[in-house]
């Protein structure tokens, strides 16, 4: 494949990846619709975000996509470790935040990266990617459900991927501020992938696309096993906790949030993975051997799930 086939099947993939998820988040939750804002960036490149709220299941969600590229920038340089002078970035990333506590969130982004001399010649691309769960109540079989979807997955292309890209996925998502407290309980990551004699440029693509997809099979399944579930006020009040978290993850360690800020990257996009209500609760500490101090200790425990 020429580099502007590369590009361009990365960019076919990501907005039919969009397109797909979309409407199975829309059956799912039966009556709230996407609403697309489209954008341009004034440095180059533009994107479609895709925000629901207030439906049946889902509170608030976003499935982004962008095409950005622009001029290497000193903070580039600085912060990101990046050398070169102009940059190429497309990805999907999406979160969904739902109403009902015994419905995770999950998160899910698939990105391919280009840096380019001064002839606009090629000189590094990589990719990354992943999707991760965020469960509130730890209820196993959907955890384990979500780790065999992606299992199975990886074990297509390489048996160590799926170990590999799990562990990478419990060491980053990662409140390390809060002894080491997990996010949730993890799922798949991966990234600067770059392609080689081994792995060429359709192997990673051809991953992508796996994992890509791959997140319909796995969360849609749960959300429509738990959407009906009854919860109490104490169960909401211990989800705004946990989102809290999840907040405090996003703004203080995230690199895909720190790229976008960086890059001046359009702030409603980058926030939008920022969940509509949420509790900052002084020490707060969930009864020792209650389910949310269960959800707890594996948080701060990792758990080999398949």
């Amino acid at each position: 494949m020429t580099d502007i086939e590369v590009k361009d099947s990365w960019i076919q993939f990501i907005h039919s990846l969009q397109d797909d998820i979309c409407g199975s988040l829309e059956a799912c939750d039966g009556k709230a619709k996407f609403i697309e804002d489209a954008w341009q960036r004034p440095e180059g490149g533009g994107g479609k975000t895709r925000v629901i709220a207030n439906g049946n299941v889902f509170e608030k969600g976003g499935v982004n996509t962008s095409v950005v590229y622009g001029a290497v920038t000193d903070a580039m340089r600085t912060q990101l470790k990046i050398n070169g002078e102009l940059w190429f970035a497309c990805g999907l990333s999406l979160v969904i935040h739902p109403i009902n506590p015994f419905v995770p969130t999950v998160h899910c982004n698939y990105r391919m990266f280009e840096l380019y001399d001064e002839e606009q010649n090629i000189i590094d691309r990589w990719f990354g990617g992943g999707t991760d769960l965020t469960p509130y109540y730890l209820i196993e079989d959907d955890v384990i459900h979500f780790h065999q979807t992606y299992k199975n997955v990886c074990d297509q292309f390489d048996l160590s991927f799926y170990p590999t890209y799990k562990k990478h996925c419990d060491d980053y998502f990662v409140n390390t501020h809060r002894n080491n407290e997990r996010r949730g309980i993890g799922g798949i990551f991966y990234d600067y992938k770059r392609p080689d004699e081994k792995r060429d440029v359709a192997f990673w693509l051809n991953f992508a696309r796996a994992c890509g997809y791959a997140f319909i099979d796995a969360y849609i399944p749960i959300v429509n096993k738990r959407k009906r579930t009854p919860f109490d006020d104490a169960q909401k009040y211990w989800q705004e906790i946990r989102r809290g978290r999840y907040v405090e993850f996003n703004l203080v360690h995230d690199r895909g949030t720190i790229f976008g800020l960086k890059t001046n990257g359009r702030i409603e996009s980058i926030l939008m993975s920022l969940p509509p209500t949420v509790r900052f609760e002084y020490n707060y500490q969930p009864q020792s051997g209650s389910e949310e101090d269960k959800l707890l200790q594996v948080c701060l425990h990792p758990k080999e799930w398949v």
